[in-house]
Order: structure tokens, then C-alpha cells, then sequence
């Protein structure tokens, strides 16, 4: 009975091969008497903590002072879950008249024109603001970069005239992992256009819950399009426009129809250029922390440790 599953009649079956002559509801009044009861897994382990996680973090939340205390942006990004457009159910309720429910389709086979999109959010710490690019074609470092740059002309460029340099926090993996080489090739391009110094501060694997646009920018966005059917790019990108807190949150929203093909690979001699001039990682966790520069990067600090 290990490898089957334990239902009360597979339960019946394999008591009545030992004699026992029962039903499937006894069997189900004996597990009750013997506190049994159905249950479903529950996500409640977390596995095994990186050691310098705690430092990690504080080390971030220095960061994001110094920056804060400077005036400079800093931001936290990281992709939504995929989203089918059409009309499909999506998860959650809101109120209608009695009867008058929205009608959806019963299967969720992918539309071949529509497809999925994937909402690359970026959250600015300091303003309590949201910007959402809606891309519709793969979700790779080139589109994280490219939903960066857009954020940044349309809102950073404008919000902090005087910027020199940007702190991005981000989570250990997708489109914006840190062992990723074509998100920090990418990154590079964007600060030699903006030039701005970048500064990448990751989050340790399996922390990615503590992401702030995750509960500040995306938790909010799911409240406001639950229950709806996505029926189409306007509806989506309309509905996460339109989402606000009582503490000031807005969000702005774009739909990006430009293709960003996957598998794109970066060479070693690339990488290899890349680290030499405009990639300085940090002494401690480098995997984590890193800055790149839109030009030749200065001579590396001495080391300091994560506090």
C-alpha cells in the first residue's frame, strides 16, 4: 500500500484479502476513531538557509539607505508569473449580479495569436512607484534590461534628474539571475547609454519572497485583476495601470510587442572583457553584489565585509 493510493476502498480491498470482512465506509468511521482525516502537503519547510543570509540582507538594506540618503534610485525588480490571454478563468472573485458571472472558456489551451505575457516589474523604493513593462515574447535578461531602460525613460530619468548612479535588488534567479551572463552584458549597455554606475544587489537562493515588489507592487496587482478574465493586451495592461493603495502606490503600464529571442549565449572572450573593464564585484559574495560602470572600471576597493 505504500506505492498506491491509500483510498478507502483500496483501504477495503486489501483488509478484506486478510480476512477482514468490512466495507469502504467502516474503514473510513475506523480512521476517524483513529484521528485520521484527509490532508494535502503543506509548504512549510524552507529548506536549508544559506549561512550569510542574514548578512545579505542587512547588507542590502545598507545599501538601499546609502543610496536613499543620496538621492540616487533604488529600485527592486523581478518578473510576474506568466499570464494566458483570453478568456480564461482567473483565480478569485468579484462581485456581480446574481447569474451574471463571466463566462469563460473550460480549458485553458494557450491561444495561438494571444499567447502568455510576462509582466517584468520594477518598484521604486524610495517613491512608492510601479512600472510595469507587459512583454509578449520570451522572458530573458535582454527583456528584464529592456523593461529597466523603459522604466528609466519614462519615470527614473524624470524623477531623479540628478541621478549618477541606480541600485537594482533583485532575486538569485529568471530573467534577472545573477549567474546570468547576457543580464549583466546587457546591463552594461544600459549604463553606457545612461550613464549611470549600476550597483546589483541579489537576494540569496530561495529568499525571493522577501523581495520587496513582491508584496509592495505585486501582491496589490493580483488584488486588483483576481477574478477577471484577461481577454485581451488592453484589459491587462488597463487593469494593472489602474491599481492603488491607501498609502500612495501608483502604477504605470506598457505593453511591449518587441521579440527578445531565447538561448542568446555570451562567449567567454565577452564575459572575460566584460569583467576586465566595466564589472567590479564586491569582495564578499561577488556572485551577489556587483557594480558595473559605463566606462573602464576604476581600481577594485580594498576588501570590507558584509556587515
Amino acid at each position: 500500500m505504500r506505492w498506491t493510493t491509500k483510498s478507502l476502498r483500496n483501504l477495503r480491498d486489501e483488509l478484506r484479502q486478510k480476512q477482514h470482512r468490512v466495507s469502504h465506509t467502516l474503514v473510513g468511521d475506523l480512521l476517524h476513531e483513529l484521528g485520521y482525516s484527509l490532508q494535502a502537503a503543506r509548504k512549510t519547510e524552507e529548506g536549508q538557509d544559506h549561512p550569510d543570509r542574514d548578512a545579505q540582507f542587512r547588507h542590502i538594506n545598507e545599501s538601499v539607505q546609502a543610496f536613499q540618503a543620496a538621492a540616487q534610485p533604488a529600485i527592486s525588480v523581478d518578473t510576474k508569473k506568466r499570464e494566458l490571454v483570453g478568456n480564461y478563468k482567473n483565480g478569485g472573485r468579484e462581485y456581480h449580479q446574481k447569474g451574471q458571472a463571466p463566462r469563460v472558456l473550460t480549458h485553458d489551451f494557450p491561444d495561438e495569436e494571444l499567447g502568455k505575457v510576462a509582466p517584468y516589474g520594477i518598484y521604486d523604493l524610495v517613491r512608492n512607484e510601479g512600472f510595469v513593462n507587459v512583454g509578449t515574447d520570451h522572458d530573458t535578461p535582454a527583456f528584464a534590461v529592456a523593461s529597466i531602460r523603459a522604466w528609466w525613460q519614462t519615470m527614473g530619468r524624470e524623477a531623479y534628474p540628478q541621478a549618477q548612479e541606480l541600485l537594482i535588488t533583485a532575486d538569485c534567479g529568471g530573467s534577472n539571475a545573477a549567474r546570468a551572463r547576457l543580464w549583466k552584458v546587457e546591463l552594461q549597455r544600459f549604463a553606457a547609454e545612461s550613464g549611470l554606475t549600476i550597483t546589483v544587489n541579489h537576494f540569496p537562493p530561495a529568499t525571493s519572497k522577501w523581495n520587496k515588489i513582491e508584496h509592495r507592487l505585486f501582491s496589490q496587482i493580483t488584488k486588483n485583476t483576481r477574478g477577471r478574465p484577461l481577454i485581451n493586451y488592453d484589459t491587462i495592461v488597463n487593469l494593472i495601470a489602474n491599481t492603488r493603495t491607501s498609502t500612495g502606490l501608483t502604477v504605470r503600464c506598457q505593453l511591449d510587442t518587441n521579440t527578445y529571442p531565447a538561448g542568446a549565449k555570451v562567449s567567454d572572450r565577452q564575459m572575460k572583457e566584460l569583467q576586465a573593464r566595466h564589472l567590479r564585484q564586491s569582495k564578499n559574495h561577488g556572485e551577489w553584489n556587483y557594480t558595473l560602470y559605463p566606462e573602464t572600471a576604476p581600481p577594485a576597493p580594498e576588501a570590507a565585509a558584509i556587515p
